[in-house]
């Protein structure tokens, strides 16, 4: 019968049990704590998680409503307001020229080449001169006719003179006559009477005396008829004299006729166009249309440049304000300039060519063309290269400035607490004034004090490229929401902010 291995309660273990027991793994031992431990375990993991849990959730109910924004403190620098504008490098006004056809033609003769240097009233350029040559000698002809005709009136003015004198002097003498022959015949009359002197003597004296007057008389017809004939030589003289002049004019214009198929140098200067040719025929300007362009010449001795500056900005430009100047024809360089002419009438600008073909002017974009002169122009320049000037207006040394973005506006009534808005909310309808007030709205910044945005109104003074002064409203120090645009555009009164400015930094540090 086989050995029965049942044991009873305190009976100790057979041998062979209690080495095979000492042998088991540790893991088999004690079998009966392990899911008391376990859940030990696992109640302290939920414990640990509820706590973390609870944390979060405190700093995210602490963090409810606010608002991320960069900002930075206000402080101080040298600020100018500047005015950009654009245009092209000219000569001044009276320093460059462009010449048009003066005569219809061909061109048979040009001169000069183009960037040739050239002096005042040199001989440029011809054009075909045939007709007007023809008229200026035809003139020529006539005046030295007219100027004969003239010779002749005088003359004949002359010798009337003359003839006049010389009737005058015999009607001196018939007078001279005259009054001794009068003389005679009264003395012979009283001598008659007293019957002292013959019959015939007395005869004779009277005879005399009727001659002499008879002979006064002739000659003062001969005088004024010598008058008659002076005045109508000085008027033939007149009449010649005024057809010299007649042909003098015609002459001179024939002149002019002929001296527009020859071009000079107005000033002296460079060629900087020469877009004809020989051979080529030109034509005049008529009425609104210029003439075929021939030359245009430019004195560089003196550089500006012509830009034209928006309306918003022209009040701000004076005579003699210092500018640089970049022009594209050469890049990374600024020359100095300062302003030397102010336009006083805007330049319309077109808008476009209407349906009848006329050209639209927008009246809402006007520029005023503003000559700048550059103190030591480049070489080479040439008339039409694109230019920027940049005209410092205002400057203003160790100002309180913040960044221009920082700047925002706010309707009076969205700078009120919530708990005075539902009053004027509940309250009566306000009057056209008080709206007006409420609709007013304020410049200026976010304020950071306490972790909260407060705004704060300011007062600005000149605006730079990238900051603004603050002439009231901030100190130096105090920090403000300087963005982004769109955090500025809708932050509240008093909102609270956390600052975060890895925005502003780029990958090599601060942009």
């Amino acid at each position: 019968m086989a050995q029965s291995t049942e044991l009873k309660i305190g009976e100790a273990l057979p041998q062979e049990l209690e080495a095979n027991h000492a042998s088991a793994p540790l893991a088999y031992r004690g079998q009966g704590t392990q899911p008391k431990r376990s859940r030990k375990k696992v109640l302290i993991a939920v414990g640990a998680l509820a706590l973390v849990g609870l944390a979060v959730g405190g700093i995210l109910w602490s963090q409810r409503g606010v608002v991320t924004v960069e900002a930075s403190q206000v402080g101080r620098q040298n600020l100018s307001a500047i005015v950009t504008a654009s245009g092209q490098i000219m000569p001044p006004p009276g320093m460059f020229a462009q010449v048009n056809a003066n005569s219809m033609g061909k061109v048979t003769e040009i001169l000069v080449h183009e960037g040739e240097f050239v002096k005042k009233g040199q001989l440029l350029m011809k054009t075909e001169d045939i007709q007007q040559a023809a008229d200026v000698t035809a003139q020529k002809a006539a005046l030295l006719t007219a100027r004969a005709d003239l010779s002749a009136a005088q003359a004949a003015v002359d010798s009337s003179a003359a003839a006049l004198k010389t009737t005058e002097a015999n009607l001196a003498q018939a007078q001279a006559k005259f009054s001794q022959a009068e003389a005679d015949f009264k003395r012979n009359q009283e001598l008659y009477k007293d019957q002292l002197i013959a019959r015939q003597a007395f005869d004779q004296s009277l005879s005399d005396f009727e001659v002499a007057k008879a002979n006064v008389q002739s000659a003062k017809a001969q005088v004024a008829q010598q008058r008659a004939l002076l005045q109508q030589a000085i008027f033939n003289q007149n009449m010649r004299r005024a057809s010299v002049m007649q042909n003098q004019a015609a002459l001179v214009s024939a002149e002019d006729v002929y001296n527009q198929t020859i071009y000079r140098s107005p000033f002296e200067g460079i060629i900087t166009s020469l877009p004809v040719h020989v051979g080529e025929n030109v034509v005049p300007g008529i009425q609104n249309a210029v003439g075929s362009v021939l030359f245009q010449i430019s004195d560089l001795s003196v550089v500006t440049a012509q830009v034209d500056v928006d309306e918003s900005d022209i009040l701000s430009i004076k005579m003699g304000q210092p500018a640089t100047v970049t022009i594209d024809a050469i890049p990374n360089k600024t020359f100095q300039g300062h302003v030397t002419q102010i336009g006083m009438n805007a330049i319309a600008q077109s808008s476009g060519t209407s349906a009848a073909g006329t050209s639209d002017t927008n009246q809402e974009a006007k520029d005023f063309q503003v000559v700048v002169t550059l103190d030591h122009p480049p070489a080479g320049m040439r008339p039409g290269l694109s230019a920027t000037a940049r005209i410092t207006t205002a400057t203003v040394k160790n100002a309180v400035a913040i960044p221009i973005q920082a700047l925002t506006m706010r309707e009076r009534r969205e700078l009120q607490p919530a708990s005075s808005q539902a009053k004027a909310l509940a309250a009566a309808p306000l009057t056209a004034a008080e709206q007006k007030k409420e609709d007013q709205d304020i410049q200026g910044v976010f304020v950071i004090r306490n972790g909260r945005a407060v705004f704060r109104p300011v007062k600005t003074g000149i605006m730079g490229t990238m900051n603004v002064q603050v002439l009231s409203g901030l100190r130096p120090g105090e920090e403000i929401v300087t963005g982004s645009y769109e955090v500025l555009r809708t932050l509240k009164n008093h909102a609270k902010v956390k600052i975060n400015n890895k925005a502003l930094l780029g990958p090599n540090g601060p942009m």
